[in-house]
């Protein structure tokens, strides 16, 4: 299998269940309550060694219990965490709200995220990188230019949402904004967009320097922007419990389709599929589907 390396962030999530996200100064009772491993990188590192192909995680952890949880649980899905580094201080923490619709609200405290430092190095030999906004925007732009110096493709996921220099735009192979990560690049006010909408928006991304746009748009699926036009992949309808995690889910599957030499349309369809049965679990990590489970979904659509 081709080598698949993400550099980013990894978090403990600590998970509270309500029937709704609370309004700003309101206190509501939940309904359930639990933790787990996350982090935007962990994520996709995690999903990538669980649907199959080969994942080496470059990240950063703190000296405590959970830094050493976050790093047995990628190991023991065969996920190489020899470039994650540990340092002193706290891990990175994860305070995730998750409604009765699925929907969620997060507030990220980064902890050791904030001192990783990539070793370029650690990019030698590797086909494709995914890349996050959860560490420092200094060491995701060293990482797309190595990246770009060695011939690695890059998969840029703009999450946090936030303004990007065009310069790391021109290094981007693969970006992968979601509906409100799409307009916050697009200096517009966020909300739901439409497949017209978000192909305007990705062409305009497209013309700043990314060579190819996906925009996640939830339960509509994806929209992918490229050279010669626009192709939007339909969502299957589930029922959704939890959509954290889905976006890095999709980023992971992505990366595994176009690893194993699949087209760009077929890698979408992939992780369309895996971002929707995600979606039906609870948790982030603990919610990443095999890929046998993923072929079982596919096949009973």
């Amino acid at each position: 299998m081709a080598r698949i390396a993400i550099a980013g962030s990894l978090n403990m999530d600590l998970v509270a269940g309500a029937l709704r996200i609370p309004a700003p100064g309101e206190t509501i009772l939940g309904t359930h309550f639990f933790t787990g491993c996350g982090g935007k990188g962990g994520n996709q590192a995690y999903a990538v060694a669980k649907l199959g192909a080969q994942a080496a995680m470059l990240g950063c952890v703190g000296d405590d219990d959970f830094g050493r949880t976050l790093r047995a649980n990628l190991i023991a899905v065969n996920c190489n965490v020899e470039g994650v580094a540990e340092v002193a201080g706290p891990s990175g923490v994860a305070l995730i709200v998750v409604a009765a619709t699925g929907e969620n609200s997060i507030v990220v405290a980064p902890g050791a995220n904030l001192k990783f430092n990539l070793d370029a190095a650690r990019l030698d030999g590797a086909r494709l990188l995914l890349l996050q906004l959860e560490v420092p925007l200094l060491v995701v732009e060293k990482a797309a230019r190595e990246a770009r110096r060695r011939g690695v493709q890059v998969v840029l996921d703009p999450a946090p949402g936030q303004a990007l220099p065009d310069e790391l735009l021109r290094n981007v192979d693969i970006l992968t904004p979601n509906e409100t990560e799409a307009a916050i690049l697009a200096g517009i006010e966020p909300g739901k967009l439409t497949l017209a909408s978000a192909e305007s928006i990705a062409s305009q991304l497209r013309a700043r320097g990314a060579a190819i746009v996906i925009v996640k748009l939830g339960e509509q699926g994806c929209l992918l922007v490229e050279e010669c036009g626009a192709t939007h992949f339909p969502a299957p309808a589930v029922k959704a419990m939890d959509t954290t995690a889905a976006g890095d889910v999709f980023n992971a599957a992505l990366a595994v389709g176009l690893s194993e030499g699949l087209s760009l349309p077929e890698a979408c369809e992939l992780a369309v599929a895996a971002a929707s049965l995600s979606v039906t679990r609870r948790g982030a990590q603990a919610s990443v589907p095999s890929r046998e489970e993923v072929a079982v979904f596919r096949n009973a659509l």
